[in-house]
């Protein structure tokens, strides 16, 4: 051995030589290991003194080194004993099985049909990377940014929104998730009923329990929510909230009709309640007219918006928007600050760049045509491989395709099933905040990496219903 170099060879050397002895028993003295292992001292004294630092060996002066009691080899796991947890974790609130895959990640080579972000190739990286490069270089990068956000990019949100909204009625947010779990603590107390979408958002769903509301299902049909059944919730539950995705909703991709827009918006003002509008779909048009916002048509302050970038551009630009007119704009600014204070600088700073460039529109009308195209193949795809399957509606914006199950299949069965061959899909009853009426699965065609995956998952997912039907008949 080289003495210069072996001294965590020796201790590796040592480890397994700790492990063949009970606690207690003496190691052979630094003397005999000098020799043994023809080292020098030095490189003794820094082997056992790593070890004593790990607690494999006890060090005891004028009397030796010793195995410890409790052997711990480096990089085993030691058991903890986290028991008394469930006790002190008293507020169940945290509904952690509508945020986190049952299935656990998928192996490598699984083809992603449940996936919420574009792929890579179908993002702004180059136009992203520039701008976040040139923000980092700006003076005041590093400085404190405004509580409610920069005023420019509050600016071009309100622009975006359109209607007499301004940059005083934009709360810039780390996202649209951070967006929603504010919204939610900030318009409703805990213990209050809360109106949704049947189906709906399941990250939504969590943060409205998470802030201690009680979701109460409203149904959709093919144009949207249901006034009609609106009323009546509003009426039984007493609620003063309502969350909506008006606009290509997911997970159904279904765009609330005009007149609807208008009912909804006058049962909510009789109701005296808020409604929270997920807008999160603005930028994920296939091509056609996208609808005006609930909010440009408000006039009274009852729609609290949501929206964000990271849908159309990529996962980790963390940039959305809350607007807001009236003491609920305040009461968000408040949780904001006790939250996080402020959105870091440099990525609103790059935010705005890239959506002040004419780049922008450019990526938003190609983002539009590829995700057309891409959900006609998988449509087409599906009904090839799905027989007795049912598309709910060829969506013209989102990300995903809702598709109602054969009777008889149960949606998690096949979900696991379909990820033991090698793709990845989201069981329907994630969506409801209730019983579901049936089985469906929601269908992502914008993670993949070309047209040719998305076949190949509609192929997947197709020999995995065949290997269930016997047992669904």
């Amino acid at each position: 051995m080289n003495d210069s170099s072996t001294s965590v060879e020796l201790a590796d050397r040592l480890r397994a030589l700790v492990s063949r002895l009970s606690p207690g028993d003496r190691l052979p003295s630094s003397r005999e290991l000098t020799k043994e292992y023809r080292v020098g001292p030095a490189t003794v004294a820094r082997a056992i003194a790593a070890l004593a630092a790990e607690g494999v060996v006890v060090t005891r002066p004028g009397s030796g080194t010793y195995a410890a009691q409790r052997t711990r080899l480096q990089g085993e796991a030691t058991a903890t004993d986290t028991d008394w947890q469930t006790v002190a974790l008293t507020d169940r609130a945290v509904d952690t099985h509508l945020i986190a895959d049952p299935l656990g990640p998928p192996p490598a080579g699984t083809i992603t049909l449940d996936g919420g972000y574009v792929h890579r190739s179908l993002q702004p990286t180059r136009a992203l990377s520039a701008a976040l490069a040139r923000a980092a270089r700006r003076p005041d990068a590093w400085d404190r940014a405004p509580a409610g956000g920069l005023t420019a990019l509050r600016t071009v949100f309100a622009r975006i929104v359109g209607g007499s909204v301004t940059a005083d009625d934009v709360l810039i947010t780390a996202g649209g998730q951070s967006a929603l779990s504010i919204a939610f603590r900030a318009v409703a107390g805990p213990g209050s009923p809360v109106l949704v979408e049947s189906p709906t958002y399941p990250r939504a769903l969590a943060a409205a329990r998470a802030a201690g509301l009680r979701p109460v299902p409203v149904p959709l049909d093919a144009d949207g929510l249901r006034p009609d059944m609106l009323a009546d919730a509003f009426a039984m539950t007493g609620a003063r909230l309502l969350y909506c995705q008006p606009t290509f909703q997911n997970p159904t991709g279904t765009v609330l009709t005009p007149e609807r827009r208008r009912q909804i918006l006058d049962v909510a003002r009789a109701s005296g309640a808020f409604v929270l509008e997920d807008d999160f779909a603005r930028h994920l048009g296939h091509g056609g007219a996208v609808p005006r916002p609930l909010v440009a048509d408000d006039r009274d302050g009852t729609v609290v918006h949501v929206t964000s970038l990271t849908k159309p551009a990529a996962p980790s630009l963390r940039i959305g928007a809350l607007v807001a007119r009236g003491p609920v704009m305040e009461r968000m600014r408040a949780v904001r600050l006790v939250d996080d204070f402020f959105v870091t600088r440099p990525l609103q700073e790059a935010a705005l760049e890239v959506l002040s460039s004419p780049s922008w529109d450019r990526h938003v009308r190609s983002l539009g045509t590829a995700l057309r195209e891409r959900g006609a193949v998988l449509a087409a795809a599906l009904t090839e491989e799905l027989p007795g399957a049912t598309l709910a509606c060829l969506p013209t914006g989102g990300l995903h395709l809702w598709v109602r199950l054969p009777p008889g299949v149960d949606d998690t069965v096949l979900t696991a099933a379909a990820r033991q061959r090698g793709v990845a899909v989201s069981a329907g009853s994630r969506y409801f905040a209730a019983e579901p009426p049936s089985a469906h699965l929601r269908i992502g065609f914008a993670a993949t990496a070309d047209h040719a995956e998305l076949t190949e998952g509609a192929r997947r997912l197709g020999a995995a219903l065949g290997g269930l039907a016997p047992k669904a008949g």
